[in-house]
């Protein structure tokens, strides 16, 4: 009897990783991102003494940043739509890294508080950007731990970094910090350009995990291509009552973050009475807590995700508990330990953490075709308090000379950013608009 040969079988091909290339990529580039925006933090008690700055005057510096930053978020979100976020990021990371660098060289108010104008204008691409690759190149049940370790980003740097700066401000100067910190931005343009890519044309991924990405809801077609819209369908972004709830409740989210970005270390000099180099160690405590909180945040609402939940209970859980948690900074005002003192910050701050993965709402309700706008309108709204929260601080300080109120300002916002989740976001689902 003759024996047949077998028909050979095709084995199927592991699927590549690139989408966590891509995430590594943001996790260092959110990193910078927020070195840039808050290494004046460092800078400031030193800083408010060689440029006469008043607290008034410094929270107006502080706030500056957000003035341009929370403006550009439409415009720029709308490039993002229509270039695509490899080519605008690229050239946004090349304008703020100048920025960066010639805040060292500021005489005064008036030419500090132009630099962080320009500074926050050319960031504002930045986290609409992250927030498009995420909902790009990663399925629905990785989403939220993916938007949970670039957002980690944040805090790795200032955890790690912050008393690294303090060193330079000690030993050197307050204005080497701008120098390293911008020096560092442009060393990093050449790996941005490198690495990403849109999924179709990254030379680092195959068939299958295109398909995987697509079979869980990522947009793998080439979101750079022009698509002509409506006004009448851009205004849906703004007659959705979940889109509003998403909105406020970022406003809630981003007030403690700025709290920490721009008056903690002042608050630890000035309201608690240490040294620069002492107010940077402590500093890391409540940044780790911060990280671990954001990491924790998405890896919980994918654990629900993956057990059956409803993505409205999986991904608005973990920023309702983050933001209602928050509220306990306000215990600081009752205690004069500093141990006590760190302890209630590291957990407001490991909740704030939490409540960071927001991000990933507005990536799983937004229009595909609006994605980058979508997402520029959503933090043009949470970083409208990166104008507020510094100058109301200020105020409240210039008047008190103490932190109390900051501290209960910043429990309230909170508290209404909780409640926003609560009341006004209902269905988690994407929303589409018409032809």
């Amino acid at each position: 009897m003759e024996l047949r040969n077998p028909v050979p079988v095709k084995k199927a091909r592991k699927k590549t990783k690139a989408r966590y290339i891509i995430l590594f990529v943001l996790f260092l580039s959110t990193a910078l991102n927020y070195l840039d925006r808050t290494n004046i933090s460092v800078a400031a008690p030193l800083m408010k003494g060689d440029l006469h700055l008043n607290p008034v005057a410094l929270g107006l510096i502080f706030s500056a940043f957000g003035w341009t930053y929370a403006i550009m978020q439409i415009p720029g979100g709308w490039l993002l739509d229509k270039f695509g976020p490899r080519r605008i990021y690229g050239v946004a990371l090349a304008v703020w890294s100048l920025f960066t660098f010639f805040q060292a060289f500021a005489k005064g108010f008036t030419s500090l508080f132009g630099l962080r104008l320009g500074l926050g204008l050319s960031e504002a691409p930045a986290f609409p950007t992250n927030n498009r690759l995420v909902s790009t190149w990663f399925p629905k049940q990785e989403r939220a731990f993916a938007t949970g370790f670039y957002t980690a980003g944040e805090y790795v740097g200032l955890a790690f970094l912050t008393p690294i700066l303090a060193w330079i401000v000690s030993d050197f100067s307050w204005q080497a910090i701008f120098i390293v910190t911008g020096i560092l931005g442009f060393l990093f343009i050449p790996i941005w350009f490198k690495f990403v890519h849109e999924p179709k044309d990254s030379p680092y991924i195959n068939e299958e995990e295109l398909d995987y990405i697509a079979k869980g809801g990522g947009i793998t077609e080439n979101t750079e291509e022009k698509k002509k819209l409506t006004w009448s369908q851009i205004s849906i972004l703004f007659k959705k009552r979940t889109l509003w709830g998403i909105y406020i409740g970022q406003f809630g989210v981003t007030t403690t973050l700025w709290f920490f970005l721009t008056w903690f270390p002042t608050y630890l000099v000035n309201e608690k009475h240490m040294t620069i180099i002492h107010a940077g160690f402590y500093a890391m405590v409540p940044y780790i807590a911060a990280f671990c909180g954001v990491l924790f945040g998405g890896a919980l609402s994918d654990w629900f995700i993956r057990r059956g939940f409803s993505a409205s209970f999986s991904r608005k859980t973990p920023v309702i508990i983050g933001l209602l948690l928050a509220c306990i900074i306000v215990l600081a005002n009752y205690t004069s330990s500093i141990g006590l003192v760190i302890t209630i910050m590291s957990v407001a701050f490991f909740a704030q953490g939490m409540s960071g993965i927001s991000w990933t709402l507005i990536g799983d309700v937004a229009p595909k075709e609006l994605m980058g706008l979508a997402g520029g309108i959503f933090n043009f709204a949470g970083n409208l308090s990166g104008i507020v929260t510094p100058i109301v601080i200020g105020m409240i300080i210039g008047e008190s000379q103490h932190f109390g109120g900051a501290l209960i300002f910043v429990s309230a916002v909170a508290l209404i950013g909780a409640l926003s989740y609560i009341l006004l976001i209902g269905k988690v689902e994407r929303i589409e608009i018409e032809s």
